[in-house]
């Protein structure tokens, strides 16, 4: 994939070319994993034109029909990312993956965020470690990200917690439209410093506020779904690895068991690869649950929130 240019598309002469590149379409896949309206609007270019230039990119990429066999030959160069915690990473199949989005939603206080740091710093360590050997963007939107942590993580590595912070590339979102935005332009981020983690801190918190009333519902999980769409594409073109944290609610008609639920409905649940459920228990342990995931068993591992990040 990555050895075919896009002059190579049917369609696609030398001024259309540019003008792709500049939009942030400079490869093939990128084209292909696009719709026709998306790519329209990016560059101007008709939605008839857009359309042809998408199925032509399509059929170089041999995107249709394939064995199982050769989808499970590529599955077998998916990257894993430690947690830092082996009970945890045996919980996910060996690590949180690449070209998936990894959501864990629980109540404050639960881990999520210390996840989301102790990746940022794994994400950096050589791959023989558990790590991608790539940079990091940190979407925030609560106010979470603290540069002390990720510098007391790096120590426990024995990384140097300087550079650690200089591949961690931060921005802060006020808004559901901010964020949105934030994940669009992390594109160029990606192509020019080598990015293999995303991580949006938390993922609902904007959208929450920005839209309320169960008027604007739907309005708001049509915006949520394209984010998220937005996101997978990422990590399926560039093979990365996205881990989002989900605030929680309270239903009080649930009678029995744990009234906690996920914010996002259907639509995060559909979307995310791999759903954790985290929990607090005793003093500095942390209870998280596998619910869903395409070929792990429902389970649980119990982890701990140290100075030095995430442990068993």
């Amino acid at each position: 994939m990555a050895e075919l240019d896009i002059d190579e598309i049917q369609g696609v002469g030398e001024k259309t070319a540019e003008k792709l590149k500049e939009c942030g379409y400079d490869n093939p896949m990128a084209i292909a994993a696009a719709s026709a309206g998306e790519l329209s609007a990016a560059t101007g270019l008709g939605v008839e034109t857009a359309s042809k230039i998408i199925a032509s990119a399509r059929a170089k990429l041999k995107m249709g029909f394939e064995t199982a066999d050769t989808v499970l030959e590529r599955r077998e160069k998916i990257g894993r990312l430690t947690t830092g915690s082996p009970a945890l990473d045996a919980l996910l199949g060996g690590g949180i993956e690449t070209q998936a989005i990894t959501e864990a939603h629980g109540a404050f206080g639960s881990g999520k965020s210390q996840l989301a740091h102790q990746l940022a710093v794994t994400a950096q360590l050589p791959k023989k470690d558990g790590g991608l050997e790539g940079k990091v963007i940190f979407i925030d939107t609560e106010q979470t990200f603290r540069p002390e942590r990720i510098r007391d993580m790096a120590e426990a590595f024995d990384l140097d917690p300087q550079k650690v912070l200089e591949n961690v590339f931060i921005a802060r979102a006020y808004n559901s439209d901010h964020q949105v935005l934030l994940a669009e332009k992390s594109e160029d981020v990606i192509k020019n410093e080598g990015v293999k983690l995303i991580i949006v801190d938390s993922l609902t918190a904007s959208f929450r506020s920005d839209y309320t009333g169960r008027g604007t519902l739907a309005d708001r999980q049509q915006k949520l779904n394209r984010h998220l769409h937005q996101l997978q594409r990422l990590a399926d073109v560039y093979n990365l690895v996205v881990y989002v944290t989900n605030q929680v609610m309270s239903r009080p008609d649930v009678m029995f068991g744990d009234p906690t639920a996920p914010i996002g409905g259907h639509i995060v649940g559909h979307q995310a690869t791999y759903r954790l459920y985290f929990r607090k228990s005793k003093a500095e342990k942390r209870i998280a649950k596998l619910i869903d995931s395409p070929s792990m068993p429902e389970g649980e591992a119990v982890f701990r929130v140290l100075k030095e990040g995430i442990r068993d």
